[in-house]
């Protein structure tokens, strides 16, 4: 193993060792959080104290979505081959962690300002649904413009035509991958 690949999973390892650690310490905090609210005398009170439960267990959701991604990508040796697919995969599920975050938590908005009466607040659940919808939105966009069939077909292409596949993933001067094409220029 070199001195780089060593340094890159120490590095995976401690990073995504941290953010587990953010997330069950986040996690221990939603749950005190909680029982805090269950105590709670008054109604305003606790259902301010449950909301914050909850925000918090959203934000140890995404943490803990983060060290996984970084668990996967960076402590597994021999990854580098496969860095593509891999970021595209931890992109995806990582934006979809914080987009259902973003939506539960505008509706949680809206339930608490309507509960409330603070009808004057609506905006801001609606400004957070909307840059919800923007995210995935843009997920989407992301996800359309590195999809594997379009290289794929190209690779296909050249493999009919009797180009053998080499060894980097490129059939030919085709990339597998559209990122391939980038790093080869």
């Amino acid at each position: 193993m070199s001195y780089a690949s060593y340094a890159k999973k120490l590095m995976g390892k401690s990073l995504a060792a941290l953010f587990f650690i953010v997330s069950v310490s986040l996690t221990l905090l939603a749950g005190m959080e909680f029982i805090m609210a269950v105590g709670s005398v008054h109604d305003k009170e606790l259902i301010n104290n449950i909301i914050k439960a909850i925000n918090t267990a959203f934000i140890a959701l995404a943490t803990f979505e983060l060290g996984v991604g970084i668990d996967k990508e960076y402590g597994v040796p021999g990854n580098s081959d496969h860095i593509y697919p891999a970021m595209r995969r931890m992109v995806a599920r990582f934006v979809s962690v914080t987009c259902i975050a973003l939506v539960l938590e505008a509706l949680i908005l809206v339930i608490k300002y309507s509960q409330l009466e603070m009808a004057g607040n609506l905006p801001y659940p609606v400004a957070v649904m909307i840059g919800a919808s923007a995210l995935l939105i843009s997920l989407g966009v992301f996800m359309h413009f590195t999809r594997l069939d379009a290289s794929v077909a190209s690779v296909a292409e050249t493999a009919v035509a009797g180009e053998p596949e080499d060894d980097d993933g490129f059939a030919g001067d085709r990339p597998l991958f559209p990122a391939q094409a980038l790093a080869k220029n």
